[in-house]
This record gives C-alpha cells, sequence and structure tokens, in this order.
C-alpha cells in the first residue's frame, strides 16, 4: 500500500515538473531580451516565431514596438511610444497581434493621431472596430467599375478631368500653387453627398493642421470629416503610419456601404519618413515603389 502510495506521489511530481517546464519553455519563446536602442530602434534577441508588423511590448513599460525587420538571430523593431526608461536589457514580449485603430461613428469631426488618440481635447472616442492598419485589398474581379463620378466642384477639373468614386487621383504642382486649396475645395463640395471625408496631415505644421481644421469648420465641413494628424515634431514612425490609418479609417466606413474620400497631404513628406526609417532599420531607401528618394 505504501509503495503504491510513494508511485502515485512520483508520478504526480513528475507530471508537474513536465508541465513546469513546458509552461517555461512556452514563456521563454514568446518573450525576449533588448540588446540595442538606438535612435528609435531596438534589437531584439531570443524571441521567437514573430511576425512582419507584429506589435510587442516593452515588459513594465506602456511601450509598444512594430516588427520591421526579421533576421536569423535577432528582430528590429520600430519603437512606436518613446519613453526615457526603454533601454539595453529591458525583457519584450509578443502580443501576436498587428497594428489596428479604433474606429466608430464618434470618430466623425473629430482630430486623431495614427494610432487613434484624440487630438483635440474632446476626450475620448468610443470604440466599435479595431480596423488593421494592414489588410489585404478586394482583388480586381470582385471590385466594381468605376461609374459614379466625385464632383470637386471646380469646373475646370470636373470638365477636363473628371475624377470617379473609387480612383486615385495624384495632385502635382510646386509650392504655394493651390494643392492643399483644391483638396479642401473638394471636401467641402462633398456637403450633402453621403460622403465621409478624411484629411490625413503627413510631416505638416500643426499650425497649418489647425488652420485647415478651422477652415472646413467654417464651412461646417468637419459635420462629415475626419483629420488624421501626424506633425512635423512626430516621429518617422507615425508619419509613415499615417495613411495607413487613414485607409483603415475609410475601410471602416466602406464596410458599411458608405463613400470615403481621402486626401494624403503630402505623400513627399511620407517618403521623406519612409527613408529616414529605412535608413535607421539599415534598409536600402527608397526602392519598394514609394515615391523618389
Amino acid at each position: 500500500m505504501a509503495q503504491e502510495t510513494l508511485q502515485n506521489f512520483l508520478s504526480s511530481l513528475s507530471d508537474a515538473l513536465k508541465n513546469a517546464n513546458t509552461e517555461t519553455s512556452k514563456d521563454k519563446s514568446h518573450q525576449g531580451v533588448i540588446t540595442s536602442y538606438k535612435d528609435g530602434v531596438i534589437k531584439i534577441e531570443g524571441l521567437s516565431g514573430l511576425q512582419m508588423n507584429e506589435i510587442v511590448t516593452v515588459e513594465g513599460l506602456d511601450t509598444q514596438a512594430l516588427v520591421m525587420n526579421l533576421e536569423q538571430n535577432a528582430v528590429f523593431a520600430l519603437v512606436i511610444q518613446q519613453s526615457l526608461e526603454l533601454r539595453e536589457g529591458l525583457f519584450v514580449k509578443s502580443t501576436g497581434q498587428f497594428l489596428s485603430i479604433p474606429v466608430s461613428e464618434e470618430i466623425i469631426g473629430r482630430a486623431v493621431d495614427p494610432l487613434g488618440n484624440p487630438l483635440d481635447g474632446k476626450g475620448e472616442i468610443k470604440k466599435d472596430k479595431m480596423m488593421p492598419h494592414e489588410a489585404s485589398a478586394p482583388g480586381v474581379m470582385v471590385r466594381k467599375s468605376v461609374h459614379e463620378p466625385l464632383q470637386t466642384g471646380i469646373i475646370a477639373i470636373d470638365a477636363l478631368v473628371p475624377v470617379g468614386r473609387g480612383q486615385r487621383e495624384l495632385i502635382i504642382g510646386d509650392r504655394q500653387t493651390g494643392k492643399t486649396t483644391i483638396a479642401l475645395d473638394t471636401i467641402n463640395n462633398q456637403k450633402g453627398q453621403d460622403m465621409i471625408c478624411i484629411y490625413v496631415a503627413i510631416g505638416q505644421r500643426e499650425t497649418k493642421t489647425a488652420q485647415v481644421i478651422e477652415k472646413l469648420r467654417e464651412t461646417g465641413a468637419m459635420d462629415y470629416t475626419i483629420i488624421v494628424s501626424a506633425p512635423a515634431a512626430s516621429s518617422a514612425v507615425l508619419q509613415y503610419l499615417a495613411p495607413y490609418a487613414g485607409a483603415a479609417i475609410a475601410e471602416y466606413f466602406m464596410a458599411q456601404g458608405k463613400h470615403a474620400l481621402i486626401i494624403y497631404d503630402d505623400l513627399s513628406k511620407h517618403a521623406v519618413a519612409y527613408r529616414e526609417m529605412s535608413l535607421l532599420l539599415r534598409r536600402p531607401p527608397g526602392r519598394e515603389a514609394y515615391p523618389g528618394d
């Protein structure tokens, strides 16, 4: 009897040790350590199973980083929220999630950053759904052809080079030639057209973005407009993410059967941010269909 009891005890102890070893190995596989931190880029070692564009968190800090480079023995990630306490030797955990932005109907009329944080001091925005910054686009065969016009309100453009809903259009011009004015006139002209407008300000001066918001408020266009701002003072990572955040918000309304107009102002500054980011990650800069380097 005593021998059976001893065998049962040894068996249960063996099972407990096996489970403990399994849990420890699982924890280790989802935990790494920061071995280098320079210019907003952290090098992580010991963290396996990561995917491109995955979010990792630094333990003990409210800091997230975006995985951008996967190498054989290390991972390089861009820090999204800067912290003075971030340093080498801290542990990093994988989340298994990709970068996304909280969206709801309440975001209309508001100004947010590329992570969905409000910038206008009007309080938190209720979250209805998390929209991924990068989602697979519908295939060409399932898309409807461009058949409905988008009126800019400028007769010369609407008559000579009409823009359709579902179409992309590039506005090219030198400085102070009125590129932003055309975009704002187009937003103002969407009043009563059942159109949600998103103005993405990339690398702009905050005073300029404030002037744009004030102009839209004066004409009543802020009732159907959302501002996504990554000002010049923000990091290259946030400026890089701004257009994706605007597209994610637009896709939320598109999924509801609504029309959406996105203005990117401007993509040249986005190219500069992408170049800066690429150089920090030791990648070849400006070689992946981004505007000139």
